[in-house]
């Protein structure tokens, strides 16, 4: 009689053809902050279909300041929608949540793009499209991993759940939501596109905007004026010499001292100015600096307005008022380590040799925000980061490996069934 994996395995090759147009689907949703809607819908359709019961509720503004996995935000959440499909059992087994973030980055200048970025196009391995990799592939993979178990003929003994959230790309509230609401498990899996690696770490995340006010003028007398672009400019420059001081700090990082730039201070947005003709008034920019784990994020952010309060007394070119302003604007979180002799991470390893003839499975450290910090710092639930390839996320001509997603399908079902246990259904 073939093998309960086996036939798992089988499943899932069975119906990946399914699995990708239901990807494809997925992309089309132009899923950007506050328009995820739609695309909430349709995830939650589909887990209701599949004998989930759903919980639909928006991200909680309320408990910013007040709950400390949540960060500081500058929107309403009105349209903010995070869905949750849960689906309990009687057989005692160890629980599981997927979770997944819907919410994709702007795909910049759409042009540039070799097809449109929300139409998904096949090229031999690859599909493109916005929010492919990061991480609708994922999302769906969970989805149909789930189903791989069940189309075996078999059900999971613990409870599990499929977490769809919003605001990972900037404030990760949607899952802070979720786990403030009681929304969690034994262990969380979420398959970001990771190489078909693990996270053995990640970093802790600040996201800010600055504002420079400048003395505007017209071009006949620029002496008179003072720009805010060559504040901002300069601004930067200073902030260049804190990340310098903080990449310094890897040295006595176990996970990080590997890492050329842990901290990746980016500047994501710059704009300034209102006349071609004229010395530009005001400047804005928003960006994020990264940090390691186990440090406080508002000791650090008091720590970075410590050292923008000291650049503006010590450079004479800010002299004569406050030029600048500092606003915290996302995520504002702490990074985790995952420890080395988790059963999860273990049971894991033994999926991923089975769907990779043998292979080990590797580990490595990405720095920067991740949803699964909310559970491992808050809840101290082992927090397993493993999804497929990718390419170019938040870049041009986002692609996800269809290879790599097969694989990962085979690798989190797998997974479900050793974690939770199964039984004939």
């Amino acid at each position: 009689m073939t093998s309960a994996n086996d036939r798992i395995l089988d499943a899932v090759d069975l119906h990946f053809d399914d699995q990708v147009r239901f990807l494809e689907t997925l992309v089309r949703f132009k899923s950007l902050r506050n328009e995820e809607s739609a695309a909430q819908d349709f995830i939650e359709t589909a887990l209701k279909q599949r004998g989930f019961t759903t919980s639909r509720f928006r991200t909680d503004a309320s408990k910013i300041g007040r709950h400390p996995a949540f960060s500081p935000t500058t929107v309403d959440y009105d349209a903010s929608w995070n869905v949750v499909g849960s689906k309990p059992a009687e057989g005692g087994g160890r629980s599981l949540a997927f979770n997944s973030h819907v919410d994709i980055v702007p795909a910049g200048s759409s042009q540039r793009w070799t097809s449109p970025p929300f139409e998904p196009v096949r090229n031999c391995d690859w599909l493109y499209g916005r929010g492919a990799g990061d991480m609708k592939a994922g999302l769906v993979a969970s989805i149909f991993a789930l189903d791989a178990i069940a189309a075996a003929g078999l059900s999971l003994r613990g409870d599990v759940q499929v977490q769809s959230v919003v605001e990972e790309e900037i404030t990760g509230n949607g899952a802070a939501t979720a786990f403030a609401l009681g929304f969690t498990a034994d262990a969380i899996v979420s398959p970001e596109p990771t190489d078909e690696q693990l996270v053995r770490a990640n970093a802790g995340v600040l996201k800010f905007r600055l504002e420079t006010k400048g003395r505007p003028a017209h071009p006949r007398e620029p002496e008179s004026g003072q720009s805010a672009i060559d504040l901002m400019i300069r601004l930067i420059g200073h902030l260049r010499t804190l990340e310098q001081q903080w990449i310094a700090e890897r040295q006595g990082k176990r996970w990080f001292k590997g890492l050329a730039n842990p901290v990746a201070l980016t500047i994501g947005t710059i704009a300034g100015g209102d006349w071609i003709a004229s010395i530009p008034s005001d400047c804005t920019a928003e960006g994020r600096i990264g940090f390691y784990p186990g440090e406080s994020p508002k000791a650090r952010a008091a720590e970075f307005e410590a050292f923008v309060e000291r650049m503006q007394a010590e450079d004479p070119v800010f002299a004569g008022g406050q030029l600048v302003t500092l606003t915290w604007v996302g995520v504002m979180h702490a990074g985790y380590e995952l420890p080395e002799d988790t059963a999860a991470e273990a049971s894991l390893r033994i999926a991923h040799a089975a769907t990779h003839t043998g292979e080990d499975l590797k580990a490595y450290v990405m720095a920067c925000y991740l949803d699964a910090a909310v559970f491992s710092v808050h809840g101290n639930i082992p927090s397993l980061v493993y999804g497929p390839i990718a390419e170019n996320i938040h870049g041009i001509d986002e692609r996800i490996s269809l290879a790599s997603l097969r694989r990962v399908t085979k690798t989190l079902a797998l997974f479900a069934a050793d974690w939770c246990g199964v039984r004939d259904a």
